[in-house]
């Protein structure tokens, strides 16, 4: 693997850095201390009170800790084997790894913008900054002329690339549904005492074009849409069952949850691991 060497210690430095912050998030939040807080938009909010997050809305926590939780006891651990077996040439792994870091990278940049500023701030930019680096490291190491003969000539093109679609297509009618009202001058649900809506700005700024070029890629049989496809479905994977357990404790904590998402996530969850299985079988 080219470049495994700079790519082991950015990667090393995420896990440490990681690891450090979700600890800090996890064991700093108990028993939490509510009060309510009248927003700039005359929104009445309930803060969650204790912690690294003391000044973060229980929703919001609710979503943190989850996030904390299947970073520390998932992502850590899986980033740290699929970095192992990277350097053993298996390129199952390398394409793993890369999902990964593609995790990292959507999650910290989120922390970083997202929440309000606590002791973290400096580590969540750090591994920003980290997982920048070593996501295009990783996805820089792969030789696009050779990579479409990683893949066997019965990879599943047409159901992966409409995964994509239909998982970008959602995702955007989600958002911009949440977003339409507030045309008229009305605030969006959600916002809360934050000042924009940071997950949403991301998602329709990245993830949503990348599905649709990815598929438009794989479509073509293009390497990099091989590549990215690859990638993203690992991404995915993790990204969405941090979601589900985003959705399982802000439920725990008495937030409301609308259906659509819970069965839009949960069940592109699974659909996720099934694609995730193709790319195991169909690659070398």
């Amino acid at each position: 693997m080219k470049n495994y060497k700079t790519l082991f210690a950015l990667v090393i430095m995420i896990l440490i850095l990681s690891a450090t912050v979700s600890i800090a998030g996890i064991l700093t939040s108990q028993n939490p201390e509510h009060y309510s807080f009248t927003a700039i938009t005359k929104e009445t909010v309930t803060i969650y009170g204790t912690g690294i997050y003391k000044n973060d809305s229980v929703s919001v926590v609710a979503q943190g800790i989850a996030s904390d939780m299947v970073t520390l006891f998932l992502a850590v651990p899986a980033t740290a084997i699929a970095l192992f077996l990277s350097n053993k040439n298996s390129f199952r792994a390398q394409l793993t790894l890369t999902g990964l870091i593609g995790y990292f990278l959507y999650t910290y940049m989120s922390y970083t913008f997202l929440w309000n500023y606590n002791p973290l701030f400096i580590l969540y930019t750090a591994l920003m900054s980290l997982s920048l680096f070593a996501f295009i490291f990783a996805m820089t190491s792969f030789e696009l002329t050779t990579i479409t003969q990683r893949f066997s000539d019965k990879f599943p093109i047409k159901r992966i690339s409409g995964y994509l679609i239909a998982i970008s297509i959602l995702l955007a009618l989600l958002w911009l549904g949440k977003l339409a009202p507030t045309f008229g001058g009305a605030v969006p649900a959600g916002l809360e005492h934050y000042t924009t809506l940071i997950i949403q700005g991301m998602d329709l700024g990245f993830i949503v074009p990348a599905g649709l070029i990815t598929a438009y890629l794989l479509i073509k049989r293009r390497a990099l849409g091989y590549l990215l496809s690859s990638v993203l479905i690992v991404k995915g994977i993790a990204m969405l069952i941090a979601i589900s357990m985003m959705i399982v404790n802000m439920m725990i904590q008495g937030v409301n949850v609308g259906w659509i998402e819970i069965v839009m996530f949960f069940g592109f969850t699974a659909y996720s691991f099934f694609n995730y299985t193709l790319l195991l079988k169909y690659t070398h």
